[in-house]
Formats: C-alpha cells, sequence, structure tokens
C-alpha cells in the first residue's frame, strides 16, 4: 500500500505536501490547471504590492482632477473610477479565474510592509473567493535610528491589521534575519498568523560598472539553500500554534522529504518548475512515494517533524553544537 501524502496547512486539508509558491507561472489560470494535474496540492498567486494599490489610487485621483477647472468638456477626460480597470481589481478577478479553473485551494498574497489604507484589500481577496492569504512582509530596514523593536513591531501591527479585515487562515512570509527568530515567531502567531513561511528571498541590488547604475539581481534558488529554512522549521516545529512552510531551495523529493523531516507542513517550489518544467511536480511526488514506500513510512504525518529540534536524536546539532564538529571535520583541497 502507498504512503498517504495528506497534510493540512492553514486548516487546509491538501492531497500532498507539495505548494507552488507565489511567483509569475500562478497569474495563468491555465498554467495553474497543468500545475494542479500534475499534482501540486496548492499553489501561491503572485504578489499584489502595496506600491501598486497605492500607485494605482494616487495615479486615478490625479487623473480625475486634471483639467477639471479649465472647461466643461474637461469632465470626459478620463473614464470614471468605478469603470476604471486598475491592477488590484485585475488581482482579484485572477482570484475568481484561478477558483474557476482549478478545485485545488488557492493563496491569494500581499506584500507590503506598512499597515495603511491598502490592507483592506486583504477583505477583497477574501471576498474574490482566495481560500487564505499569504502576508509577504518585504522590509529593508535603512534608517540609523531604527531599532530592533521598531522593526519587529511594525510586522505584528501589520499582521494584526490584516488578520483584523479577514476570516480566511493567514499565513506570513518572512525572511530570516531577527536577532530572536522563534520569540518573532511567537510573536507573529500572537499577532494573528495562522502559519509561518519560511522564508521570503530579498533581491540584492548589483553595480553595473560601464554606465554606474544599479539594478536589481534576480537569481534562481539553489538546493544548498535550503539548509536555512530547515533549521528553523526544525527549530519551530511543535512549539508553535501555527502551520509550516518551507520554502527556497526545494529542488527535489530529497529536499522535500527533508523539509517535511524537520517539521513543515508543505513544501513550496518555484526555480525548479522554471528551471525543469512543471513535470517536475509529478517527478518529485513520485519520488516521495517512493522513498516513503521503501522506509515503510505509513504517512505523512508519521514522517513530519521526525528531525526537529523535539525529535531529533541530536538536537544542538540545529544550534550551536555541531558549529565545532562542522568546522574542524572539514577537509578542503590543499592551496
Amino acid at each position: 500500500m502507498s504512503a498517504d501524502l495528506n497534510t493540512t496547512y492553514l486548516g487546509l486539508k491538501l492531497k500532498n505536501p507539495l505548494v507552488i509558491s507565489a511567483c509569475p507561472l500562478t497569474a495563468e489560470a491555465a498554467v495553474l490547471k497543468r500545475l494542479e494535474q500534475a499534482g501540486a496540492a496548492a499553489a501561491v498567486l503572485p504578489s499584489l504590492f502595496e506600491e501598486q494599490i497605492e500607485h494605482e489610487s494616487e495615479q486615478m485621483a490625479k487623473a480625475e482632477e486634471f483639467g477639471t477647472e479649465s472647461f466643461a468638456e474637461a469632465l470626459t477626460y478620463f473614464p470614471r473610477q468605478d469603470d476604471y480597470r486598475t491592477g488590484p481589481e485585475e488581482y482579484l478577478e485572477s482570484i475568481e479565474a484561478a477558483k474557476k479553473a482549478v478545485s485545488i485551494p488557492i493563496v491569494a498574497s500581499l506584500n507590503g510592509a506598512s499597515a495603511g489604507g491598502w490592507v483592506r484589500y486583504a477583505k477583497m481577496m477574501q471576498e474574490a473567493g482566495a481560500d487564505a492569504l499569504e502576508l509577504n512582509v518585504y522590509f529593508v530596514p535603512g534608517e540609523m535610528d531604527m531599532t530592533g523593536k521598531e522593526v519587529e513591531d511594525r510586522y505584528f501591527e501589520l499582521v494584526a491589521a490584516v488578520k483584523q479585515s479577514i476570516s480566511i487562515p493567514l499565513a506570513v512570509k518572512i525572511g530570516p534575519y531577527f536577532s530572536s527568530l522563534c520569540n518573532v515567531a511567537l510573536r507573529l502567531v500572537e499577532a494573528g498568523a495562522d502559519g509561518l513561511v519560511l522564508f521570503n528571498r530579498f533581491f540584492h541590488p548589483d553595480i553595473d560598472l560601464e554606465n554606474m547604475e544599479t539594478h536589481p539581481q534576480l537569481h534562481l534558488s539553489a538546493p544548498a539553500e535550503l539548509s536555512v529554512p530547515l533549521r528553523w522549521v526544525a527549530m519551530l516545529h511543535g512549539r508553535l500554534n501555527a502551520s509550516l512552510a518551507a520554502t527556497g531551495g526545494i529542488h527535489d523529493a530529497q529536499g522535500l522529504l527533508k523539509a517535511l523531516a524537520a517539521g513543515a507542513d508543505v513544501g513550496m517550489i518555484a526555480s525548479v518548475l522554471y528551471q525543469k518544467g512543471i513535470d517536475q511536480v509529478a517527478a518529485i511526488l513520485a519520488d516521495l512515494s517512493k522513498w516513503m514506500d521503501e522506509k515503510d513510512y505509513a504517512s505523512v504525518e508519521q514522517l513530519k517533524g521526525s528531525m526537529s529540534r523535539e525529535n531529533c536524536p541530536d538536537p544542538a546539532a540545529f544550534q550551536r553544537g555541531n558549529y565545532m564538529k562542522t568546522l574542524t571535520s572539514f577537509v578542503g583541497k590543499a592551496i
């Protein structure tokens, strides 16, 4: 008998633990159908950005006001706001289209950094049919007078504001750069997060020396990056009343198995789909089932958290204890 791959994430019952993370691929209903057919258990839509919402509102206001004092015909320069197809409105329509196209859960995504008026769009996403919401907090503190506490409080206030506006489950996607990540995770859950997605990948600027300009760099993830979410998923498993998702570096069944063993409820993928195609979903799931059958695991639930901090035979491996061993045992190529 094949192993039971069912899992629960954000209270949603999923047929397996493989979820498509937020990326341009999930923007198209036709692609979502292919991902579902390949076996994906759920999909996160691309993010709607705080800046998009604020820019659309600002531009619409300017457009409606410009020239209206000139002469009567000026009133017809621009369409009425309720006729204007803004980016945010199209995003809401994409949620509706996704829900009609597939039967797997659809998670909407909001990317922001401040608890502004744009937060009301969370409720609109719920009304459009989203099964859950992923809040992708992307914030790089660059002010010299901003303290660590102020940074953390900004996260908690934002999560609380979003949670207050919705009744569907809320996942919060964060980066690993906190001085006490376990405490931040606990307080995010207390603020209203039903799950945590570990981790956000911050995109860093590069310098074009020819033109002396800065421009963003986007690199697809590599399997080696999985070590960071693995550590913190293992550290948090069983200690939070929340779901855990591992993302960044899962490229095959081995990566997904490691994430589950560490304690993740699901593993999220995107980069590997760009590198190897949508068929990789089915390949990962087939290899996942094969490994579990060979190792006599009856279910994903049995595997989940078996190598977490709570259950690992060597808990120190996830903290400091393995640091010296790793360094002293490394044998590099002689110079």
